[in-house]
This record gives structure tokens, C-alpha cells and sequence, in this order.
């Protein structure tokens, strides 16, 4: 897929990746036009894009609205398609986040979650896609994460949610080939974003350990795999190379993560159990 002179919507538009998505996008040649909730950071995104604009005819277009809300959503992808012409792209890249043990979390966190991080991606793929579907060309990209491919210590209101978000791709790839719409799932890391956008005592001491293990990135490498990737029609898009292993393992793979993570999990343990020790002292 070329992005020259295509419309690339983008849900979650204040957050890094996002911003770091559309900087790309710009110079190659694409209209962006940013959704979020909040009108400040949207307009400083839009600040910092309009002097990469190369064409005349390149747009950069912002709207507030709230993901977990369905009519929020169809009208402001309404009003960005009628002032930058219909979606080509879509990146659902809209997020929450809430680590913490699972009894420590009341039922408000997981609905929250699943409204923002799977409804939020449902509704956006619902506004656009009679468009795409009438024109038989267009593109869905959601961004999912590597919680997605195995539960993590920490994240039982926030994993699950990815899981859906994978189920709903995988099942929209194969429905909408004839379509000629091409579909992507973004795997991101794991926990060192999550643990590091989190307020420090809102995350178990296991969960902050997990995260010292696994690679960071900086959210521009991911961004330039998730452009490269999209180009080249992949579905399953991951950074860094040890989630693509995982990924290409499969179940095979499971077992030896599990051990991984309930090793760095017995750690984190053991190292309470003496800090609680030397505070008795």
C-alpha cells in the first residue's frame, strides 16, 4: 500500500504512537486526521504536523470524542470524512491502561478497559467500513499488544481486552478479503510502556519486575515497523524480533514464556516477603 494522497484516520491521535505514526505518514505523502478525547493535546499534535505537509492537497485534521461512546464516534468520523474526503486507513490506536492485582480492581476497571480498548476499535471499524466496503479498497489497522498473545501478571483487566481486539481482526481478515480491504493487527510491547505511563504505586512489584526483563523500544522504531509493515500487507505486525518468535511459536512457544514470567514472578516474591521481614525487625 502506497500512502501518498490517502486519508489515514487515527483514533487515540494525542498518544506517542499515534503522533509517531503520523509524522511518518505526513511524509510520505498522506492526510491525517486525529480523534481524541481531549482538544489540547490534539491541537498540539496538529502543531507539530502542518510543517511536514508537503502538498497542497495534504490535510491535517483534529476532532474530540470518546471512544467508548458509539454515537461520539460516528459523528466525528462523520464530520473528519466530510472535510478530508472519505477513510482509507484506519489506525484504532486508542488505549487505556490500569495495571493491578485482580482483586485489588473493581468491575468498573474491566468495563472501562473493554469499552475504550475493544469498543473503542469495534465503532471506529463500524464508521468507516460501509465506505470502504462501497469502494472495495481501504484499510483496517488496530493496534493490540503483545498481552494479546499471553496473559501477564498484572494486566487481567487490560490483557483480556487485547484478546478481543486480536479475535475481532483475525475474524474481519478473512470476511473482508473479498472486499479487497486489507486488515493489520499491531502487536505492542508488552509492560514497559504500560508499567512506565502508570502511577508507580499503582503497579505490583511482579508486574514492574516483568517489565525490566522484556526489551524497550522507542516508540519511533515501533512506529517505522508499523508504516513498513503496513506497506507491505502483513496482518500480524510486531516489535521487537522476540515477539515475532513468540508469535511464529505459537503454542509451542507458550510453556517457555510461562516458565519465563512465573520465574521473574517467584523473584518479585520472594523479594516482598523480605522486605516485610526487615520492616518486622
Amino acid at each position: 500500500m502506497r500512502f501518498a494522497n490517502k486519508h489515514v484516520l487515527i483514533t487515540g491521535g494525542a498518544s506517542p504512537l499515534a503522533l509517531a505514526l503520523a509524522r511518518r505518514l505526513v511524509q510520505r505523502g498522506a492526510s491525517i486526521s486525529l480523534l481524541d478525547r481531549q482538544r489540547q493535546p490534539l491541537s498540539e499534535a496538529a502543531d507539530e504536523l502542518r510543517p511536514l505537509v508537503r502538498k497542497e492537497a495534504q490535510q491535517i485534521e483534529i476532532v474530540t470524542a470518546d471512544v467508548a461512546v458509539q454515537s461520539d464516534v460516528q459523528q466525528a468520523i462523520g464530520d473528519l470524512t466530510r472535510r478530508s474526503g472519505p477513510c482509507d486507513v484506519l489506525i484504532t490506536a486508542a488505549d487505556a491502561l490500569q495495571p493491578g492485582y485482580f482483586q485489588a480492581l473493581d468491575e468498573q476497571a474491566f468495563r472501562r478497559l473493554m469499552d475504550i480498548n475493544y469498543f473503542g476499535t469495534l465503532y471506529a471499524i463500524q464508521a468507516v467500513l460501509p465506505a470502504m466496503t462501497a469502494r472495495r479498497a481501504g484499510a483496517l489497522v488496530a493496534v493490540s499488544s503483545v498481552a494479546a498473545m499471553t496473559g501477564l501478571f498484572g494486566y487481567s483487566a487490560y490483557a483480556p481486552t487485547k484478546f478481543a481486539v486480536r479475535g475481532l481482526m483475525e475474524s474481519l481478515r478473512m470476511e473482508l478479503k473479498p472486499y479487497n480491504i486489507a486488515t493489520s493487527l499491531i502487536f505492542m510491547p508488552a509492560l514497559t510502556r504500560e508499567v512506565a505511563e502508570a502511577p508507580p504505586e499503582a503497579v505490583p512489584l511482579e508486574t514492574a519486575r516483568l517489565a525490566a526483563a522484556l526489551p524497550a523500544l522507542p516508540v519511533d522504531q515501533i512506529a517505522r515497523t508499523v508504516v513498513r509493515g503496513v506497506q507491505k500487507g502483513r496482518f500480524m505486525i510486531t516489535a521487537p524480533w522476540q515477539s515475532r518468535v513468540l508469535l511464529r511459536l505459537g503454542g509451542l512457544g507458550h510453556p517457555l514464556l510461562q516458565r519465563f514470567f512465573d520465574r521473574k514472578v517467584a523473584q518479585a516474591q520472594r523479594e516482598q516477603r523480605i522486605q516485610e521481614l526487615n520492616k518486622q525487625l
